[in-house]
């Protein structure tokens, strides 16, 4: 079906475009068009009015938990407000998952991401579980919704690799079985060796099994000695597994003294690593041991782009120990992030899209096909703003949101209709989703 989107404004372009797709899904052309005229093609099976409007590559959110995502009522508060509160709670929450559960709350999780705009998706699955119960349940979930959103899973070994006993074990058989990354979280070993140990099995895996993207918590911590992040660099060099490897979180960096980390930023640039800011979720864990002076909670965000670095956001959590609020909207999620990264200048507003768009489309290694432009999937975003500050200052609802050349979210008046497995879901407020 010809799909053709008028009067579309773009990425640090002047003037308004049409842009026409094909049958295919694939952008076939981008052509100027006259303000107010509504020029360009008009032979389309469909057409959408963009309203002048900016019209962006779909969101990439990058780093997201759908296993425990929706949890909160289902489990005792986090009143520390910790990370390690966090993971306390969940480890007692997971012994009660179900696959309906999983599938549930996860279901409901992407019609939100999708309905703000997001179309790709790497997420966690907690794979300390001896029955691998959210990894499989979420397994039949991206199936499901794969017309919809493009789904990663990660196998993300949350207790450890080498905490317990056969660990290691159920993170080798997420693999065997059909996880697309192998995860590390080196910084909750017990020991710093074993953390130096847990990220050469998990890069012994990712090369076992088909050479597998690594993609890692890494030094989610306040504390200054927490210096893995150079450790998983390192290793990514030497292996030559360069572009292939992305840290989530990094926050011990902004404890680092300035001059070591400079040295590090040479390291991660030439690792060619991509750097995961979570900047809802952190700013609220972290610095929960400081009084005062408080630590903002976020890697350093506007330095790594400084020097040459790839960053990206993550949501990383909805309304689960981790995170009680959240509607999984990445650009709540670049909101906070240019906030707390004080990027306010004219132009890092302008160019912030970058971390939720073609920022983590070159992580996922999507990037050769990912963008407004012709020969591309259409997989396309049309705000109700007129740029990008204007964006942000309203945190601008998705009008329409585009799949591979099909409408998948149409947002009317009051109403938000997502299209998903040849049916039609209604909803007079998305919020609903939040809190069934």
């Amino acid at each position: 079906m010809l799909l053709i989107i008028h009067k579309a404004r773009l990425h640090n372009q002047d003037g308004l475009y049409d842009i026409s797709i094909d049958d295919q899904g694939i952008i076939s052309k981008v052509s100027s068009t006259t303000a107010g005229t509504g020029g360009g093609p008009t032979n389309g099976s469909e057409e959408i009015d963009a309203r002048e409007n900016l019209v962006l590559p779909s969101f990439v959110n990058l780093h997201f938990h759908l296993d425990t995502s929706l949890t909160m009522g289902t489990t005792r508060p986090n009143e520390s407000g910790t990370l390690l509160e966090g993971i306390e709670i969940w480890a007692e929450r997971k012994k009660k998952l179900t696959a309906q559960d999983v599938r549930e709350r996860a279901s409901r999780s992407i019609k939100l991401m999708a309905a703000h705009g997001t179309t790709y998706l790497r997420t966690h699955a907690d794979v300390s579980d001896p029955n691998l119960t959210a990894l499989k349940a979420l397994f039949e979930v991206k199936e499901e919704f794969k017309d919809i959103m493009d789904i990663q899973i990660t196998a993300f070994p949350q207790d450890g690799i080498l905490t317990e006993q056969g660990n290691k074990e159920l993170l080798e058989k997420s693999l065997e079985i059909g996880a697309d990354n192998v995860g590390i979280i080196p910084h909750n070993e017990f020991t710093r060796e074993d953390g130096v140990r847990s990220i050469d099995i998990a890069f012994e895996l990712a090369k076992k099994y088909g050479g597998k993207d690594v993609d890692g918590h890494v030094d989610e911590t306040d504390d200054e000695q927490s210096r893995f992040l150079e450790v998983v660099a390192a290793k990514t060099i030497k292996e030559g597994y360069f572009g292939r490897v992305t840290a989530g979180h990094a926050t011990a960096m902004h404890s680092y003294n300035d001059a070591y980390a400079s040295k590090l930023y040479r390291i991660l640039k030439r690792a060619q690593m991509t750097i995961i800011a979570n900047p809802l979720v952190n700013i609220h864990l972290q610095g929960r041991f400081d009084t005062y002076p408080k630590r903002r909670g976020m890697t350093r965000v506007k330095e790594l782009l400084q020097n040459g670095i790839n960053v990206a956001l993550g949501h990383d959590d909805m309304m689960d120990p981790f995170y009680p609020l959240g509607k999984g909207d990445m650009v709540q999620a670049l909101f906070m992030a240019v906030h707390v990264a004080q990027m306010m200048g004219k132009s890092e507003l302008l160019n912030s899209f970058d971390l939720i768009t073609t920022n983590a489309a070159k992580a996922l290694r999507i990037d050769h096909q990912y963008g407004v432009k012709k020969g591309n999937p259409a997989n396309l975003v049309v705000l109700d703003s007129s740029n990008e500050i204007e964006a942000l200052a309203k945190l601008s609802q998705p009008l329409y949101v585009i799949k591979n050349g099909a409408l998948v979210v149409e947002r009317g008046g009051y109403e938000t209709t997502i299209n998903h497995g040849g049916g039609k879901d209604r909803f007079d407020d998305i919020g609903k989703l939040l809190f069934e």
